[in-house]
């Protein structure tokens, strides 16, 4: 009998303008095979191809988005019955109104959904027609603050190692006066902890600095937190590995994203990269922003 080889079949779509193009390019770059503009009723044949014995083609990328007019309804309930049979996932990229209406200024296109109303008219269209697709998303990326080349490294990030089992956990700080990251899966909040921003000495320093870690990681509870988080975060991982769910983004938060969040985050990150099967990637939202 032919040799059955691993099989991957990723389902990209999203939100127009959210840079389906930049993910389906940055997957060809990994060796995907990647098929743009799928109608959702073709991804029955797509995905048989895919787990065919001895197939050529075991990493398929399908983009489907709402060019696909009245076929793009069927989407949802073909993704469900392809995962009750298979190993598919979908990845999900969305970005803010304000976000997709420059990008769209920028190439002085029309949305597709937009027909005789304005830009934001067909943006809400598409929001509501995605809301289901969105809620089976096994992977989002809020692509509002990345430019084409930060989107395409975070893509390479997610998939470039697919072969190897278990999580890959992106840690991030971020400040909370910037906004919590959308598509994080778990967020703690570090303001529980005194704030090194209102000692001088450390006010211009960040929690990257030997003297801001040590500050934090001395205050009452801050090593109580990381013991409680670390554990409470090994179920979710296992459960993650267990349904497929190969990228997580766990985030905390501070105020402004440069002292607490910061050094708890450098901290988790040590203490995580001995788990096994779980890769880490270390990233800093806010940090310089001030």
């Amino acid at each position: 009998m032919p040799e059955t080889v691993p099989h991957d079949v990723l389902i990209v779509t999203g939100m127009s303008g959210a840079g389906r193009s930049t993910v389906a390019n940055a997957l060809e770059d990994l060796g995907w095979y990647v098929v743009d503009n799928l109608p959702p009723q073709m991804l029955r044949p797509l995905v048989d191809l895919a787990v065919h014995p001895g197939s050529a083609l075991p990493r398929i990328a399908a983009v489907v988005d709402v060019r696909g007019g009245k076929l793009f309804a069927d989407l949802a309930a073909i993704v469900a019955e392809l995962r009750a049979r298979d190993t598919v996932r979908v990845l999900f990229l969305e970005a803010t109104d304000a976000a997709l209406v420059r990008r769209f200024e920028q190439v002085r296109r029309p949305h597709p959904l937009q027909e005789d109303g304005t830009l934001l008219d067909g943006i809400a269209r598409e929001r509501e027609r995605m809301l289901e697709v969105r809620e089976l998303a096994d992977i989002i990326i809020d692509t509002t603050e990345f430019n084409i080349h930060q989107l395409a490294t975070t893509v390479t990030e997610i998939f470039s190692a697919q072969g190897s089992p278990g999580v890959k956990v992106t840690l991030e700080s971020f400040g909370f006066k910037y906004g919590i990251p959308t598509d994080a899966d778990v967020v703690a909040d570090a303001r529980f902890l005194p704030n090194p921003f209102w000692q001088p000495e450390l006010r211009s320093a960040t929690g990257l600095d030997a003297t801001v870690s040590e500050y934090v990681l001395a205050q009452e509870g801050a090593r109580e937190f990381l013991d409680a988080f670390e554990a409470m975060l090994t179920p979710v991982l296992a459960g993650y590995a267990r349904e497929n769910k190969r990228h997580a983004t766990i985030a905390i938060g501070c105020t402004g994203g440069k002292h607490r969040s910061v050094a708890l985050v450098q901290q988790l990150a040590e203490r995580m990269r001995v788990m096994p099967s779980v890769g880490i990637t270390v990233k800093h939202r806010d940090l310089g922003r001030e």
